[in-house]
């Protein structure tokens, strides 16, 4: 079925305004043909390594460079791993090798081969070179499982397509910094004060401002999340740390976005060993934390200083005091009470907030339509 889906999916993005062309593995061609493909697209298609529509030119330099960008969907667990590992022993592989355009992947396969460890694998290594991974939807799929495996919708796969082409080269030849991820504050060598962020939204900032153009650094909090290997990354634990790190990487950027939930507090003793239970009440006194945004303002005057503020509602009044009283240069919202857009979800909502001017919404999107949208405002 999502071999059929494809063909509806050339015609979706044609409808958008993009010109397509197809390249068919051997084993899509067990299910969709070339003919089918040429028809709805008006381009022609390509199969075999080593075909030349134009004699004596090499059709998989040609259409590398040709693309400005590269969309597999139905993405296979095989193609996954060849891509991951940099085997191109077909035109697709070999095509997307060649390519310098952004790489867009659908997966489609049955749950219990999208959740191998195999498989994950893959698919860590392409996030890690900014790939864009669109996950596939749970249900039922066509072995008769239920699970995580089907092919996204359509329309999310045209969103994120769409979202990748719009990026702007707005930051080309600048260099941003980006704070992400929570960070934790040991209370003894075992347990730690934290928050529920799941680095997500910076990582979603890094790959943004990478493919508008700038160069890219992460001080990075405890997460699971991928960050792109174009961006250097500097991992920290504690709020002290991270502010450490920022300070260092700070200098002679032209951009900072701190959207790292730094702790507020720190427990003032922690305990080097484990805390023993007992039944008598523990009593943690905690110390505020420097602010690590607000201290990055104050000490790179001139750079564009943007922070994030996570908060429970929509009243954007405490946002408008925030950014005064950090000397910002502005502050991205958004609702965490809302399901949708709350902690380790994929989409969000943002309003930003600048000194002058009406504060101005992205809209509900994915988490890097958000951070094209937002590095565009703020650009």
């Amino acid at each position: 079925m999502a071999a059929y889906r494809a063909a509806d999916l050339a015609r979706d993005l044609m409808r958008a305004g993009c010109t397509v062309r197809v390249c068919l593995t051997d084993s899509a061609q067990k299910f969709v043909t070339p003919n089918l493909f040429e028809a709805l697209t008006g381009q022609p298609a390509l199969i075999d390594t080593f075909e030349e529509p134009e004699p004596g030119r090499m059709a998989h330099i040609d259409w590398a460079r040709w693309a400005s960008l590269i969309l597999v969907a139905p993405a296979t667990a095989s193609t996954l791993a060849r891509l991951a590992h940099g085997i191109g022993d077909d035109m697709l592989t070999t095509i997307a090798l060649a390519s310098t355009a952004p790489l867009i992947l659908a997966p489609a396969m049955n749950p219990q081969m999208y959740a191998s460890e195999t498989n994950q694998q893959a698919l860590t290594l392409l996030s890690q070179r900014a790939v864009s991974i669109v996950q596939p939807q749970e249900g039922d799929v066509a072995c008769g499982e239920h699970g995580q495996g089907k092919l996204a919708t359509n329309a999310a796969i045209v969103e994120e397509a769409l979202t990748v082409l719009g990026a702007s080269r707005k930051l080309e030849g600048k260099k941003v910094l980006v704070t992400s991820g929570p960070t934790e504050e040991p209370i003894d060598s075992v347990r730690f004060l934290t928050n529920r962020s799941s680095g997500k939204m910076g990582a979603a900032v890094a790959r943004a401002a990478l493919l508008m153009g700038a160069e890219v650094a992460v001080v990075a909090g405890p997460s699971s999340v991928r960050y792109p290997l174009q961006a250097e990354v500097v991992s920290v634990r504690t709020a002290e740390e991270m502010l450490e790190a920022s300070r260092r990487l700070a200098p002679g950027r032209d951009l900072i976005v701190g959207a790292a939930a730094v702790a507020d507090y720190r427990p003032a003793d922690p305990s080097l060993t484990k805390i023993r239970r007992s039944e008598e009440p523990l009593v943690l006194k905690l110390l505020p934390n420097p602010d690590v945004i607000a201290t990055l303002a104050q000490q790179n005057p001139g750079v564009r200083v943007v922070g994030f503020a996570a908060e429970p509602s929509g009243d954007l009044e405490e946002v408008k005091a925030k950014l005064s009283r950090k000397g910002l240069y502005a502050i991205a919202a958004n609702d965490v009470s809302r399901s949708e857009i709350g902690f380790e979800s994929d989409r969000n909502e943002l309003w930003l907030v600048k000194k002058n001017g009406e504060p101005v919404t992205s809209g509900l999107k994915s988490k890097l339509a958000c951070a094209l949208w937002l590095l565009d405002q703020v650009s």
